[in-house]
């Protein structure tokens, strides 16, 4: 046989053992892949960004590396307050590492809380364009960390930051139907306690959304005596809707009993209670605490005119303030 038959020979044969090895190449990548053991596939629109890196960070190994960089310019484009880039930013570094908790957490935070504040307080901009800026960007944070969630679904975390995010009084109008914002943020709460390494007060947290959804009562309430049967000392906020919601439940009952059956004295039932009315930004239920506080102003012997209920309550926030012509 010539040399160059020898050659041909052999390459045949390299290409035949090639093509038997591909199939289980293939499924071993696939195998990996879905075992975490390798980084997902990068996208073709990550490669276009990044430019004439593409091929060397395809590889896997300097993706992380990549990825820190590109967090080190989005925090520059955060000082420079340059929102849309920051977002940008914050989508291509994800793209590489889709793992890393940090960055969608981050991502999700300037775009929710910076660029949100900016647009509420600092922008120059016309009042609609901030108005729609600002709640473009906490939608946008919404949607950036709850696809951190569906790339991590095993991250306690990154759920419990959701339902901050969802529960926060500053950026509840951004959501439209406060109820429906604050049933989802329960969800995710509840979602964030059921997994290993949970936050230790995703479960209460829980508790104060779902106490906040109209209709969900008696939810609600099922869920305190869960939280109730587990001992331990409850915080004031526990006790304050622990009252509004047995109240609900049962408007007849005595209402000095009921109040003397949660609260450690009737001094700190006044003060829970004052509190929670006065905390119009939270959109707690107020069943029966007007009646309680003038009950128990009257047992403490505080006078009419220091009453609570005759001070003037602040209004829940209202983002359009913020925006009115000449704001």
């Amino acid at each position: 046989m010539t040399q160059g038959k020898r050659y041909a020979v052999l390459g045949l044969a390299i290409l035949a053992a090639g093509g038997l090895r591909m199939p289980f190449e293939r499924q071993l990548t696939v195998d990996l892949h879905e075992a975490g053991l390798l980084p997902p596939k990068m996208e073709q629109r990550t490669g276009e960004k990044i430019g004439q890196t593409f091929s060397a960070v395809s590889l896997g190994g300097l993706r992380t590396l990549v990825a820190t960089f590109m967090n080190l310019r989005a925090f520059t484009f955060f000082t420079e307050q340059r929102w849309s880039e920051v977002g940008d930013t914050y989508e291509l570094i994800v793209d590489l590492a889709p793992r890393t908790r940090y960055y969608w957490d981050t991502g999700s935070w300037h775009q929710s809380y910076n660029a949100a504040s900016h647009y509420l307080y600092g922008s120059e901009l016309p009042p609609l364009r901030r108005k729609a800026n600002w709640r473009a960007s906490i939608v946008r944070g919404r949607e950036f960390l709850e696809r951190g969630i569906r790339n991590n679904p095993d991250d306690p975390i990154l759920k419990h930051r959701l339902g901050t995010l969802l529960s926060d009084p500053n950026k509840i109008a951004a959501f439209g139907n406060p109820g429906e914002a604050y049933e989802q943020a329960y969800e995710a709460y509840m979602s964030a306690a059921s997994l290993d390494n949970a936050p230790g007060f995703s479960r209460r947290f829980a508790f104060y959304s779902l106490a906040r959804v109209p209709g969900r009562e008696s939810d609600a309430l099922e869920l305190l005596r869960k939280i109730e049967s587990e001992g331990g000392r409850l915080p004031p906020t526990i006790n304050g809707l622990s009252y509004t919601l047995k109240y609900h439940e049962n408007p007849s009952r005595p209402v000095m009993a009921l109040i003397d059956s949660i609260f450690p004295s009737r001094d700190a039932a006044y003060e829970t209670l004052s509190s929670q009315w006065q905390r119009t930004r939270d959109r707690f239920p107020m069943f029966g605490v007007a009646e309680a506080i003038a009950l128990l102003e009257s047992d403490l012997g505080i006078a009419r005119e220091a009453s609570v209920l005759r001070q003037d309550l602040p209004l829940p926030l209202n983002p359009d303030d913020y925006f009115a012509p000449g704001k």
